[in-house]
């Protein structure tokens, strides 16, 4: 029928859906990532000790993002949209969602294509693969710094995040293990009634909330099952 809304999904994704790319999760690395100590590159006391060697490890991480490729459980959100209205809130640093096609995505922890200013917080601009180097600086003179939430900083998405949630009718939760506060929080966001699916091998447990669904496969595997059948829902 012309005219009707389409029900709201908000898909909360995380490192699991871009490990199938082949893209690491520090949580798998013992706290090395690529070599380096998780806390001296992903921090922002880590930033102030070592400015180099952070940019060193984000110019490695930006090549290898920018290399990858969108998997089925990407794909699969993407085929969502024709007949629902989604909007896919990552936990990831990856364009890998643009990249299969969502029109919707929210980057809670920023964007590794993207750099900013560290003096100056409304200059960001889009280096999409290139190299930061020090000395590389804004018009202001601040070091230029990868536009990425690091622990120890303020997620400045999380209320926006937290509006897409409050407002949908189906929640997807798709490769994260819900561990990291504030994003671990965003399910408790959703309005009674609202249906909950997990997709994730390990089954990670969500304290508090009933109606949830879990489907214990990879996100490759268990998102395109999980959107054929909502499509076989709507249908």
């Amino acid at each position: 029928m012309t005219g009707m809304k389409r029900q709201k999904i908000a898909v909360l994704t995380g490192a699991g859906i871009s490990a199938e790319s082949g893209l690491k999760t520090f949580r798998d690395s013992g706290g090395l990532w690529e070599g380096y100590d998780v806390m001296e590159v992903a921090s922002i006391d880590g930033w102030y000790r070592n400015k180099e060697r952070v940019l060193e490890f984000y110019n490695i991480r930006r090549k290898q993002a920018w290399q990858a490729q969108p998997n089925a459980g990407h794909r699969a959100l993407v085929d969502l949209e024709q007949a629902f209205d989604v909007v896919v809130i990552t936990q990831n640093v990856d364009n890998l969602h643009e990249k299969a096609g969502s029109s919707q995505v929210v980057h809670l922890h920023g964007e590794l294509s993207k750099v900013k200013s560290s003096i100056d917080e409304s200059y960001v601009i889009d280096i999409a693969d290139g190299q930061i180097s020090l000395g590389d600086t804004c018009p202001k003179g601040g070091q230029l710094r990868p536009d990425v939430v690091w622990f120890g900083e303020m997620v400045p998405m999380m209320e926006v995040a937290a509006q897409h949630v409050e407002e949908c009718d189906i929640l997807l939760i798709i490769g994260t293990s819900l561990m990291v506060y504030p994003a671990a929080g965003l399910a408790h966001q959703t309005r009674p009634g609202t249906k909950i699916y997990v997709v994730d091998p390990s089954s990670p447990e969500i304290f508090g909330l009933t109606d949830v669904e879990f489907i214990t496969e990879t996100a490759a595997k268990g998102t395109p099952a999980l959107v054929k059948r909502l499509m076989n829902m709507k249908a």
